[in-house]
């Protein structure tokens, strides 16, 4: 229901011209599987996702970003944004909308404006700040590189860095850097958008995050061996 009421509330934002047909600007839509991977992590074998959608024009788009993880056939975490995307520069768009946490628990509603498009020597980067109740902020900075090893052979390095403008002790979250994430994934086109792929995946806690995270017994670093699917349609 929020994303519905998300979605509506986004499109009234968008000019007429966006909706109307023409030839030069089409109507298109794009959804990518980014992420579908299980990882190896001591004797669990979680499920992983990050996918995203888009539909709109040239200039102006609404985007439907989700990332998860399911464990044992329950959801463990699960974010959704939905956002408004305007191109203000080549390659580059400015994003702004609502992002909703709703696990792990307490839910998180978020305020979201960042930069999503290609950097020089082709990073892809996407970077967010989030403002929520309470005083709450955070910012997520995420690049990926693609290294052509041949025509259908793919090497992709990607980190995800994320911080906190404040301490959260209800979700076992410090202020700062909370934590990384960096991973290194070959995959293989047998088409350019279907591409299976194998991995490693390296996660690592940082400071008040890390301590709670010893406190109930959790790891604060961890290495993981992924398999998974990129697709994009």
């Amino acid at each position: 229901m929020k994303i519905t009421i998300a979605l509506a509330a986004t499109a009234l934002l968008l000019p007429p011209s966006v909706w109307a047909s023409g030839e030069d600007d089409p109507l298109l839509y794009k959804v990518i599987v980014d992420q579908l991977e299980y990882r190896d992590a001591d004797g669990f074998k979680p499920l992983v996702w990050a996918i995203d959608g888009w539909i709109g024009k040239d200039l102006h788009k609404v985007w439907i970003k989700t990332e998860g993880e399911r464990i044992n056939g329950a959801t463990e975490e699960l974010d959704v944004q939905a956002l408004y995307s305007k191109a203000v520069a080549p390659f580059w768009d400015l994003q702004a909308g609502w992002r909703h946490e709703n696990l792990p628990t307490p839910d998180r509603d978020w305020a979201v404006i960042g930069f999503q498009g290609l950097a020089p020597y082709l990073f892809e980067v996407n970077t967010a700040l989030f403002v929520g109740g309470s005083g709450r902020t955070a910012a997520r900075l995420e690049a990926e590189y693609e290294i052509m090893l041949t025509q259908r052979w793919v090497l992709s390095p990607e980190i995800e860095l994320n911080l906190l403008g404040k301490s959260d002790p209800e979700r076992g979250l410090g202020s700062g850097l909370t934590d990384t994430e960096l991973g290194l994934r070959l995959r293989y086109e047998i088409r350019r958008e279907f591409a299976p792929y194998i991995g490693i995946n390296w996660s690592k806690l940082y400071s008040d995050t890390a301590d709670a995270a010893r406190a109930e017994g959790e790891k604060t670093e961890d290495g993981q061996f992924v398999v998974g699917l990129r697709a994009w349609f």
